[in-house]
């Protein structure tokens, strides 16, 4: 323990951007615990490091009493002003008690809580990083499979991909580079948690705003999102500038600009349809590619009949219902589908 260890300080203070008062006052209070560990004592010491020297020194504190009853807690009143005649009662004697081979103890401990302080900067760094990119979508590999998780390689940490995130027509194998929506960032003793998801609706929203330039300008808005994810998704845009077209800003030419994002979802469908604050064209868009011929709202039910040629009533309804149900979860509406010739 001496200038060299200093030097080392101040190296790892600045690599790793912990504050260097904040490593040696870490390093004092584990040498206290050291020193009362190794020499068997209850007494109140203090350590101190010499900041320009690097020099240990270990200090005995005792109250200044009439009458000691504890010679390591205590001193008497003649004791101590035989050593300074200005002390006086209820002061405390600082005397220098330091071992001769306390060195090695102390350079052994400050490795362990230089060690220690580093992990934790390290974590905390991480965590603070991606609480930043909380609800963002990040670029991962696929690192590890375990019992139906999965592991995701996030460049300085790892996140979690649980078995209900991953989407059910997808197969992940080791090294896969995948995109991932972080859902929570959590703080725990082994360092921050990343929950991550391929199913999160938002998942889709982020990749069009990485995908569309419109949309991170602000001229083009997504207003809802419906998802069932490796299936189908419905997303609803608008434009507050009426010149511009805000489905086909978000297909793109030739339909480039979706067909990256059904890429990177494994071939999920994608519906983009207007949004309207009018809810019977915004229920009729909804349901596309079905056409619709007449939309009947009940706005305190908050339903609609829609009506339907008969040729489109299976495709407004969708395999299995699913059209109808996206479009009822984009709306906010109950929405019940009939054909001409049923009305």
């Amino acid at each position: 323990m001496n200038g060299d260890f200093l030097g080392a300080i101040d190296q790892i203070s600045k690599e790793k951007d912990i504050e260097k008062e904040v490593l040696l006052e870490a390093i004092e209070a584990a040498l206290v615990s050291a020193y009362k560990k190794n020499f068997g004592t209850a007494q109140n010491v203090r350590v101190n490091i010499d900041r320009v020297t690097g020099a240990v020194k270990v200090y005995a504190l005792r109250k200044v009493v009439e009458q000691p009853e504890d010679d390591f807690l205590e001193i008497s009143l003649e004791e101590a002003r035989r050593l300074d005649k200005n002390y006086k009662l209820d002061d405390f004697v600082e005397q220098e008690v330091t071992p001769k081979n306390f060195g090695r103890i102390a350079a052994q401990n400050a490795k362990q809580v230089v060690v220690q302080r580093i992990r934790e900067a390290e974590r905390l760094s991480i965590y603070e990083k991606f609480l930043e990119k909380e609800h963002e979508v990040v670029n991962g590999i696929v690192q590890r499979i375990e019992k139906r998780n999965i592991y995701v390689d996030l460049d300085t940490t790892e996140g979690l991909l649980p078995a209900s995130e991953q989407m059910p027509n997808e197969i992940y194998n080791v090294n896969d580079r995948i995109k991932v929506y972080i859902t929570e960032v959590k703080k725990t003793t082994k360092g921050p948690q990343i929950t991550l998801s391929r199913t999160h609706p938002n998942l889709v929203k982020r990749l069009f705003e990485l995908e569309v330039p419109e949309i991170m300008q602000g001229d083009v808005i997504i207003k809802n999102i419906a998802r069932e994810a490796g299936s189908r998704t419905k997303i609803s845009v608008y434009s507050p500038d009426d010149r511009i077209d805000c489905v086909g800003a978000c297909v793109g030419q030739r339909g480039i600009r979706v067909q990256q994002i059904v890429e990177e979802l494994k071939g999920e469908k994608i519906d983009i349809v207007k949004w309207s604050n009018e809810s019977n064209e915004y229920i009729s868009n909804a349901l596309s590619p079905a056409k619709v011929l007449e939309v009947y709202t009940d706005d305190d039910e908050k339903s609609a009949q829609v009506i339907v040629p008969d040729n489109q009533l299976s495709l407004a309804i969708g395999k299995e219902g699913q059209n109808a149900r996206l479009a009822a979860k984009l709306t906010g509406w109950k929405i019940d589908i009939k054909s001409q010739s049923q009305v």
